[in-house]
């Protein structure tokens, strides 16, 4: 594939900086916080924490085609991190959590900021921004592909 632009680097390396930041999150609360993560926060953490490599190696090589299983992964990411908070959000939900295999139930609630900001809800949040920025990425590089610069 040919250079990308300015804009499509920017993009990238956001993706990447989004994704660092999720993984660091996420280890906070564990290795620190000392949170015992529950088998759908292993779900989350499994599929976020590559993303930080591949991004970074698309950054590096300056090609996006390396990036695209960052899309699956995060598409996939935000459907189990919003099921994770529905279980621990909705009471029709909440039985369901008690289920997980592992030693912590999926609707534990570690932390509960504002009334709705849990740790699922920040995993949604960053798998979301993930799949927004690389949509962006795809439109910038369609649209500088048809010689729209």
């Amino acid at each position: 594939m040919g250079k990308l632009t300015k804009k499509a680097e920017n993009l990238l390396i956001l993706a990447w900086a989004q994704a660092f930041i999720a993984m660091a999150g996420s280890l906070f609360y564990s290795e620190v916080m000392g949170y015992i993560p529950c088998e759908l926060c292993w779900f989350q953490r499994i599929l976020m924490y590559p993303l930080v490599v591949i991004y970074a190696v698309a950054a590096i090589k300056k090609e996006i085609n390396i990036a695209l299983p960052g899309l699956v992964f995060s598409g996939i990411g935000m459907f189990v991190s919003a099921y994770h908070y529905l279980i621990q959000k909705v009471p029709a939900f909440q039985e369901m959590g008690g289920a997980c295999i592992g030693g912590v139930p999926c609707n534990v609630v570690y932390v509960d900021y504002l009334g709705f900001i849990t740790i699922p809800f920040l995993a949604l949040t960053a798998f979301t921004i993930i799949s927004i920025l690389h949509v962006a990425l795809l439109i910038n590089t369609r649209k500088n592909k048809g010689g729209n610069n």
